[in-house]
């Protein structure tokens, strides 16, 4: 099996340099093409452990295809060194096309269109319409997610539970127990979208027509109006003392980490802390739950289709097409058993059905049924600079520097700017 030469950042910039002021437009990046040897250059999110043994099995079925990938994590981070990327004239010849990027990547005429290729026959409506636009997909979407919470079921039965409640008012009576217990009873990493403002923001838009976004959006109302409720909720854990704002320092894998070592009762994630969670902690006996319901509603996910595979439109002819040969190996049931088994993703492929892991099972109904939202998704428009506002402002409001109204109120500000 061929060994790939990972270029440092250090490199990768001075790389990234030298091409700009080359002006090289359309050439893809790190590494050339010899002795009949395509270089594909690939960007990818999900990390390095994974996501090579993949490319390791598709470089032993393509061995005229040499994939250069390099990393970064979700979401900011990837986001920003993509934009860097694309806007130097860099990018590589695949990449991910995310809810926080996809407007960009389409309205500049970034990546390929997909739509008359094979390789999405067997993949789910919704995920290709997630990344496309009037009839045109742009990327690849294998699975679909979904994040709730996830709890210590031996922590909760020290105060009389046997799972999360469905309600918010009776999570925060259970919250108070457990600390009263000595024991942490919540953390949520809010470096990205709260997993739980965006359940709530979603149970509320799946019983509006039109949707609370296309009221939004249309200058019909505000986040003010459709937002604040959610907010001041949420805000109630913080108030009332049951989760330390020094959350806001603590990434997704500080959280999962915490969690694992069974400090804390319940976390906010999905079904990629599974793997790394019962290797860190064998005996940890845990499930995941739907967050619970505000305003006489129902449990909700937040999630969405995942980030689809994307072809840089700038590339040359050999890289698109060795890209194409790149995606239609991933779409394989065999590609997909591989990088389901590593990720614990739920794949949408009709030609393979995912085992899932049986502590994720009371999640899967609401992926099947399509019971989840993402605000990023959903938003219709400049939701980058949005999301990157409201994680922001979220997080301001935690600090207790502003009220949940002046959140949301910052978005229409910078909705109204966009």
């Amino acid at each position: 099996m061929k060994r790939r030469s990972r270029p440092t950042a250090l490199a990768a910039l001075a790389a990234a340099a030298a091409l700009a002021l080359t002006a090289c437009s359309g050439d893809s990046g790190d590494g050339g093409d010899s002795g009949g040897t395509t270089t594909l250059t690939f960007l990818s999110w999900t990390g390095e452990e994974q996501m090579e043994q993949v490319i390791d099995a598709f470089e032993e079925d393509h061995p005229d295809i040499d994939v250069e990938a390099s990393y970064s994590p979700p979401v900011a981070e990837y986001i920003q060194a993509l934009q860097t990327r694309v806007l130097s004239g860099t990018a590589p010849d695949v990449f991910l096309i995310a809810a926080e990027n996809k407007t960009n990547l389409i309205n500049g005429e970034h990546v390929l269109d997909l739509s008359g290729e094979d390789f999405v026959e067997n993949v789910e409506p919704f995920n290709l319409e997630t990344y496309g636009r009037d009839g045109k997909y742009y990327g690849l979407s294998l699975s679909s997610w979904a994040a709730g919470y996830l709890y210590n079921k031996e922590l909760l039965a020290q105060v009389g539970y046997d799972a999360v409640p469905e309600t918010w008012d009776e999570f925060l009576e259970m919250c108070a127990k457990l600390q009263d217990a000595g024991i942490t009873p919540f953390l949520e990493s809010v470096d990205q979208m709260p997993t739980t403002v965006s359940a709530w923001v979603g149970a509320k838009n799946a019983e509006m027509e039109p949707s609370l976004d296309d009221q939004i959006f249309s200058g019909e109302s505000t986040f003010a109006e459709q937002w604040t409720p959610e907010l001041e909720e949420y805000n109630r854990i913080f108030e009332e003392g049951l989760m330390s704002p020094d959350v806001v320092g603590l990434d997704g894998d500080q959280v999962r980490d915490e969690f694992a070592n069974g400090r804390v009762a319940v976390i906010n994630g999905g079904p990629w802390f599974i793997g790394a969670l019962k290797e860190a902690n064998p005996d940890l006996d845990f499930s995941f739950s739907l967050v619970p319901a505000i305003d006489g509603g129902e449990p909700f996910a937040a999630g969405a289709a995942s980030p689809g595979y994307a072809i840089n439109s700038k590339a040359d002819e050999d890289k698109q097409e060795a890209a194409k040969t790149f995606l239609r190996w991933l779409a394989t049931p065999e590609a997909v058993e591989l990088f389901q088994s590593l990720t614990n993703d739920v794949t949408v492929t009709s030609d393979f059905e995912p085992p899932v892991d049986p502590t994720f099972e009371p999640m899967v109904p609401s992926i099947r049924e399509g019971q989840l939202y993402l605000p990023m998704i959903a938003w219709q428009r400049a939701e980058d600079v949005l999301n990157v506002e409201a994680v922001a402002q979220i997080q301001r409001m935690i600090r207790g520097e502003v009220e949940p109204e002046q959140v949301a109120e910052a978005l229409d500000t910078k909705l109204a700017a966009s």
